[in-house]
């Protein structure tokens, strides 16, 4: 299977931007960065995240809430999501006929619970 998407992408013409418009865009990796340098312990879950997600197929809500069992809804295409066990929280906004993901929040699970997540 390797083989074949390796001959795919350097032989078919166009099959890396196929292969690119099936990502997830996400808005923006510097906040999440900016986060992980203060919270240095956070930094591999965050990167973990944020390669999954983009390479995820999600057409739906239920195609997010399968693949991350940790996730919830919090209404408006809003999720959030548990990063290193529960001691981060991760709000993500989605557009799922853009396929695009903008990070809304991310924070201690202290500064969670202080903020109106559907205003964020």
């Amino acid at each position: 299977m390797v083989y074949l998407w390796h001959f795919l992408l350097n032989k078919v013409p166009y099959i890396r931007t196929f292969v690119y418009l099936c990502r997830v865009r996400i808005i923006s990796k510097r906040t999440l960065r900016e986060f992980w340098e203060k919270h240095a312990d956070s930094e591999q879950q965050i990167l973990s995240w944020y390669k999954d997600f983009q390479n995820g197929n999600y057409m739906s809500t239920k195609d997010i809430l399968d693949d991350y069992s940790t996730c919830r809804s919090i209404g408006s295409n809003r999720y959030v999501f548990k990063i290193k066990g529960n001691n981060y929280r991760l709000i993500v906004k989605v557009n799922f006929e853009l396929k695009t993901a903008w990070i809304r929040f991310i924070g201690t699970h202290s500064e969670y619970d202080k903020i109106d997540t559907l205003k964020i």
